[in-house]
């Protein structure tokens, strides 16, 4: 990716601190977009898989902190999430567009279905949910994050 490496660290950052300013300083709950999930798959792209995992311990730590119900699940998925994102590397090189899309609306509905499968039985939806509103708000996710990396892009 083009630009500078402080320049994508601040996208990132931008990006955790927003999540937290929508989902809870404005109230707007799961209207907002998952931006954790972006900023971390975003990162991953750019570290080694072992940083990631870190980033998504410490991302999930994080969020687990504020929404209590899901501190060690919500942790676990976004470890995984940002070690897998940091081996797409191995698998796929470039960075289009459209394979950025694929890729953030594959992780956020990666991420639900681990979250599902932590917590699923205890505070979740139904499984239908991950057919029917995880997609939905996977396209959300990759909007967004695709959106942020085309202006990082014109910006740097």
């Amino acid at each position: 990716m083009g630009g500078t490496r402080w320049g994508f660290v601040l996208v990132v950052i931008s990006l955790i601190v927003l999540h937290f300013v929508l989902r809870i300083g404005l109230g707007w709950g799961q209207l907002a977009p998952d931006l954790i999930v972006a900023a971390l798959l975003i990162a991953a792209r750019e570290m080694r898989a072992d940083l990631a995992a870190g980033l998504g311990l410490l991302l999930g730590v994080l969020e687990g902190s504020v929404i209590p119900f899901t501190l060690g699940s919500s942790a676990i998925a976004l470890t995984i999430l940002g070690y897998l994102g940091a081996r797409t590397r191995d698998l796929v090189a470039g960075d289009s567009l459209l394979f950025l899309a694929f890729y953030l609306f594959a992780g956020k509905w990666l991420f639900d279905l681990l979250l599902y499968l932590a917590t699923g039985a205890i505070i979740g939806p139904e499984a239908s949910s991950l057919l029917l509103i995880s997609p939905l708000a996977a396209l959300y996710v990759a909007a967004v994050g695709v959106l942020t990396l085309s202006l990082y892009r014109v910006a740097t």
